[in-house]
């Protein structure tokens, strides 16, 4: 049969063409996203089999030099998984097969597809988890800048979208940078369940070969290895929904903000505002400065956030052992770091070049922003609360309050001590707890 060698499961029957067209769905094309963790995972594993037995020195060496060859291929962005061919796994086999014949066909002993699609995506994950961090750190120190910068510019603060207390734009973009710490937090933790080795698990029932799981679990650099071979596979996709809600916890901060930008840069805001060419226009209205770049993170980050909403759906009431059903999850799961990394860095990018409203609140229509401060000082003068409350409320009913824009808070995270070095201090220590030599 032409394609019996494309194929790491087939024997002597081909395949009706329209099954295999819907089987394979979108593999071919995420699986080259997976190539260059498929190459490493099996280097990994062969030089297991050579502890064992299963390989002799010279054919290690073979192999290992093969299998460079074609990272090296997939770094020059040249690797193809060819007509005819399944899956990445079965294109990298037919290539050593090719070069090397028979020992080419050593390279699967004691391991499955199953988890061989395990590893390669809880490698990809921790790769591009890391990306992430970098990401969202560099978007966290952005942040504390511009609190710093800006920590004695008012602005009002809102509750139920009214006028409600003096806030700044040192608490604004604090607060911010602050919920990345807590997002990055989740992120460790969604870190520490991908960083568990599943290779050896074989079918998900392990192998009668007398396998060195420690040994793949070193040379790939994982936390551990995932210990029991059924828990192993059951992992596929539970895995993904962790990620994926902590890419969620990250998408809710940066839709928040994009919301919060969207409403700020509005003429009824005016807090602040982009150049020119960081906005877009409108096709019969001159005059309008289009804060599109945060409607479209806000609307990536709300989509990504359905995503754990989805692989809970595919997998609901799936029993232990591997089903097909679990390929489908790539199809969403896959694109969705690089949705998260483009909000993350588009982010930073545009406040880059934020422009602060320096005169926010010489508007008429924030005199009453201040009129907490004026119960607070007739209490700190004496007065009972309830009775400082109906005070002010009399002065502003009657039109005689005026306000005293002197702010003088003083507590810790308020407008005049905001804590930024505390902050700083809890993100860095949450960002060292990620691995460097990966």
């Amino acid at each position: 049969m032409a394609n019996q060698r494309n194929k790491l499961w087939q024997k002597s029957t081909d395949v009706n063409k329209e099954i295999e067209t819907f089987t394979v769905g979108m593999d071919r094309e995420l699986d080259l996203l997976l190539a260059k963790y498929d190459v490493i995972g099996s280097i990994a594993h062969i030089k297991m089999l050579k502890e064992i037995g299963l390989l002799t020195d010279d054919e290690l060496r073979a192999l290992i030099a093969e299998l460079e060859n074609i990272q090296a291929i997939i770094e020059n962005d040249e690797f193809v998984i060819e007509d005819g061919v399944e899956d990445v796994h079965s294109q990298v086999e037919l290539m050593l097969t090719r070069r090397l014949g028979d020992v080419g066909k050593k390279i699967h002993s004691g391991r499955s597809r199953n988890d061989q699609v395990l590893l390669d995506l809880k490698l990809f994950m921790r790769a591009e988890m890391l990306v992430v961090v970098e990401l969202v750190e560099q978007l966290f120190d952005r942040l504390i800048s511009l609190s710093n910068q800006y920590k004695n510019i008012l602005l009002p603060g809102y509750t139920h979208l009214q006028v409600a207390m003096p806030s700044s734009f040192g608490l604004w973009f604090g607060a911010y940078a602050e919920s990345l710490t807590d997002d990055l937090a989740v992120w460790k933790s969604a870190f520490d369940i991908v960083n568990r080795n599943p290779l050896g698990s074989a079918a998900g029932y392990g192998s009668s070969f007398p396998l060195k799981r420690q040994v793949t679990t070193d040379l790939l650099g994982f936390e551990s290895m995932n210990y029991n071979v059924v828990y192993a596979q059951m992992g596929r996709g539970k895995a993904e929904k962790v990620v994926a809600n902590a890419i969620g916890i990250i998408a809710d901060t940066l839709s928040k903000f994009s919301m919060d930008v969207c409403l700020y840069m509005g003429q009824n805001h005016g807090f602040i505002s982009f150049p020119d060419e960081y906005t877009t226009g409108s096709s019969i209205m001159p005059h309008k400065k289009n804060p599109d770049v945060f409607e479209l993170i806000r609307a990536k980050s709300n989509k990504v956030k359905s995503l754990p909403n989805e692989i809970s759906l595919i997998t609901t009431n799936l029993p232990s052992g591997y089903h097909r059903d679990l390929q489908i999850i790539k199809e969403g799961f896959m694109p969705a770091f690089k949705n998260i990394k483009d909000c993350l860095y588009m982010t930073w990018f545009m406040l880059e070049h934020i422009r602060v409203n320096k005169s926010i609140l010489e508007d008429e229509k924030y005199t009453y922003l201040f009129s907490v401060e004026l119960v607070n000082q007739l209490v700190l003068e004496g007065m009972p609360f309830r009775d400082a409350y109906v005070e002010v409320g009399k002065r502003i009913e009657n039109g005689e309050f005026k306000p005293d824009k002197e702010i003088k808070h003083t507590h810790e995270g308020s407008i005049g001590n905001l804590h930024n070095d505390a902050i700083v201090k809890r993100m860095e220590s949450i960002k060292n707890s990620f691995p460097t030599n990966l």
